[in-house]
């Protein structure tokens, strides 16, 4: 009898042990599913939900003394892609530098202090808001994925409508990773990259965010990726820009903030290292995840002078990297 007891508890305690199990995997899974939610969804002050407000545009080029021409490019009958036109200073630019934000961001609030330094290099310039933030349709991020079909009817629009080339794509954090993507996924072929604090993999973005929260990476941020790729049908764990980086041939210059939280300096060169062509690193040796430009004006506008003046000419742009590696790190 005590022998049957000692079954019968056994059997009791490995079924509430499933139990528990269960509810904290459902637990887990009903919480990653919302996060995955509220991390590429943005919420408008009309409209209550789950989400980041929707970031819009409150300053304008004119609040800085540019001109600027507004402009959409359609995609859809309900979607597009807003602009601004910023013309170079002179009658014959240098080339033209398509800007693209990073999460969260819009060209108003990324883009402008950029913008400034090319438009004084001489280059006429066209801020892009992606899909769902600033003065463009939707609500939602895809965290540079669908973000890469972005840049690329950016930089079809800028082929077909005069501008001048050379063309050089510049992005800041998931708008560097969307420039990426769109090399290798897309096939674009612009003539120079500048890429900003990219992050190497989205999974690896996603557990350092949730390192700085003091929450435990494993298994929450596989499961948020799940969750996040089963909501808007694409495969998060293979956006990897470390990858898509073996994709790149143009000269590409590559600008990171010793202390950003979120991509480590070793992340950085891996990414680095695969860029075939032309390229060049600096690294901000007083910065972290921060618009860099700001952090430090002179040696921003240094190293992209350096690096247009020395890509864009004849013997770089096509140019194996063998002796043509510049690393500057502060």
């Amino acid at each position: 009898m005590q022998r049957l007891r000692r079954l019968k508890l056994k059997r009791r305690s490995r079924r509430r042990l499933l139990q528990i199990v269960l509810i904290v995997f459902l637990i887990l899974n009903a919480l990653s599913y919302a996060g995955a939610y509220a991390m590429t969804h943005f919420s408008s002050p009309d409209q209550w939900r789950l989400g980041f407000p929707r970031p819009d545009s409150p300053q304008l080029p004119s609040d800085m003394g540019l001109e600027y021409v507004t402009q959409r490019i359609t995609i859809s009958q309900d979607e597009w892609l807003e602009t601004w036109l910023i013309p170079a200073q002179n009658a014959s630019p240098s080339g033209t530098v398509l800007l693209f934000p990073g999460n969260g961001g819009s060209k108003a609030k990324q883009l402008l202090a950029p913008t400034g330094v090319f438009h004084r290099l001489g280059y006429d310039t066209l801020l892009v808001d992606f899909r769902g933030v600033g003065g463009s349709s939707g609500d939602t991020t895809t965290l540079g994925i669908r973000e890469a079909k972005d840049v690329a009817l950016a930089l079809s629009y800028a082929e077909h409508s005069n501008l001048q080339r050379p063309f050089v794509l510049y992005g800041v954090s998931m708008g560097s990773a969307a420039i990426l993507r769109a090399i290798a996924r897309e096939g674009i072929d612009p003539d120079a990259v500048i890429l900003e604090l990219p992050f190497a993999r989205l999974v690896d973005a996603v557990r350092s965010r949730l390192r700085a929260i003091r929450v435990p990476t494993f298994p929450l941020a596989e499961m948020l990726v799940f969750w996040g790729s089963v909501q808007h049908r694409f495969n998060g764990f293979t956006h990897n820009p470390v990858a898509y980086a073996k994709q790149v041939g143009v000269p590409a210059l590559l600008l990171h903030g010793k202390f950003d939280k979120w991509t480590t300096v070793a992340e950085i060169e891996q990414i680095f290292e695969n860029f075939r062509g032309f390229k060049q690193l600096t690294i901000f040796p007083n910065a972290g995840h921060n618009l860099l430009v700001t952090v430090d004006q002179d040696y921003w506008q240094q190293s992209v002078n350096q690096f247009l003046e020395g890509s864009l000419s004849t013997e770089a742009i096509g140019a194996d990297s063998a002796g043509l590696v510049k690393i500057h790190a502060g």
